[in-house]
């Protein structure tokens, strides 16, 4: 069988120059959310299958890559069901592995406890633009903070980050599952039906106002639809939906202190697809991508579900990769990167002037230089060209006379 050299479908290979960027934000990312007091942790990227289908996750439970039972618990004979031959697969987000986390050791952790997660996900999602089915995902979460200064602590420290890479002009939307609520019970719809009434609401911005009622007509009487549908009217008053949420202070904080170029706006048709959250929902949108580059939101119930006894929780990720395929495509390079030498060396070269050169070397090093040695190909241009793509400034040729 013949070895295949592609990666994997929805999966990418990174190349020097993107990895360069990837760890310059990563280390941005860090330094920013440390200033805001989170500390980092890690979980593992196999999660218990019973976590993973805790109808928690919304449409992404659909979308987990399974992983088979090993060794003498793996029976194929008479296999019934997919769940009977799986116990356990490849994350799909970091908030439902953080509950587990903190469940299992709030008592050795702070309260409220700030947690800074980044590492890989897993989707078996369609790959498109700014998507694939292996990505880094970057959260912050406060654990153990009922009040709406969680909320204002993750808005500005998310918002902070996005500043410093040069990002303007771009909007958090803010909405509340609990005015989606009342919104639904106030049009007439049964509480069994909300979540499906808010997955047709939450394509508003794909397929518009009569894409939403016409889906909504399909199961649901008209007079319900058209009532639901009359509260998201241009002419509502936003004050009198966010009426006895946190919103309107949260909204009037962030605007008051952020430092970065961006407009915190209400928006009552956000949903976000996680059914997991219980209060208020934000998303970063960003007109240069044309949709979301982030979002979260509250989650009182989750770790309840671990250690039956509630506890508040709220979160929000950055979109990681759809932020570095923006700074790419701008052409963002890393600030202030080091100082890179190449040297290039005849290539017999004897002892002594080997003992020379790596000296030189480690001089250079030792100043805070990087510094690579490479034999002298017969095309040097074309050595040296690639040299400075790769971000060498300086070239040092060494002979052996």
């Amino acid at each position: 069988m013949a070895m295949i050299k592609k990666p994997v479908n929805g999966m990418k290979d990174i190349l020097p120059a993107e990895m360069a960027v990837r760890m310059y934000v990563t280390e941005l990312i860090r330094k920013t959310y440390a200033e805001f007091g989170f500390s980092s942790i890690e979980t593992p990227a196999v999660e218990h299958i019973e976590n993973l289908l805790s109808k928690q996750g919304g449409e992404n439970e659909k979308l987990i890559f399974k992983i088979l039972k090993r060794g003498q618990k793996l029976d194929l004979t008479h296999p019934t069901t997919e769940e009977a031959v799986t116990d356990s697969g490849l994350r799909y987000d970091l908030t439902v592995p953080l509950s587990r986390y903190y469940a299992n050791h709030a008592n050795e952790l702070p309260s409220p406890f700030k947690a800074l997660q980044i590492g890989s996900v897993w989707r078996a999602d369609r790959p498109q633009r700014g998507r694939y089915r292996q990505f880094t995902q970057c959260d912050i979460d406060i654990l153990g903070d009922a009040s709406y200064i969680a909320e204002i602590e993750l808005i500005l420290a998310t918002t902070t980050v996005l500043g410093r890479l040069d990002f303007h002009n771009f909007t958090i939307r803010i909405n509340d599952r609990k005015i989606l609520k009342d919104m639904a019970k106030k049009a007439g719809f049964a509480e069994p039906d909300y979540e499906k009434v808010f997955i047709i609401l939450d394509k508003m911005d794909k397929i518009g106002l009569d894409g939403v009622r016409e889906e909504l007509l399909a199961s649901y009487p008209a007079e319900t639809v058209d009532a639901y549908l009359a509260q998201f009217d241009d002419t509502q008053d936003p004050a009198a939906l966010m009426e006895g949420s946190p919103l309107p202070e949260i909204i009037r904080t962030v605007e008051a202190v952020k430092t970065a170029d961006f407009r915190i706006q209400f928006d009552p048709t956000l949903v976000r697809g996680m059914s997991y959250y219980t209060g208020p929902i934000f998303e970063i949108a960003m007109d240069e991508y044309g949709g979301s580059v982030g979002g979260g939101g509250r989650y009182d119930e989750m770790i309840g579900k671990f250690t039956g006894q509630q506890t508040p929780a709220v979160g929000f990720s950055i979109g990681f990769e759809r932020i570095i395929m923006l700074l790419l495509e701008r052409g963002f390079t890393v600030p202030d990167a080091e100082r890179k030498v190449a040297f290039l060396i005849e290539k017999k070269m004897p002892a002594e002037k080997l003992v020379e050169v790596f000296s030189e070397a480690r001089k250079e090093r030792e100043n805070g230089s990087a510094v690579a040695i490479s034999v002298m190909k017969k095309n040097k241009k074309f050595q040296k060209d690639q040299l400075a793509a790769e971000g060498y400034t300086e070239i040092r040729e060494f002979f052996a006379r």
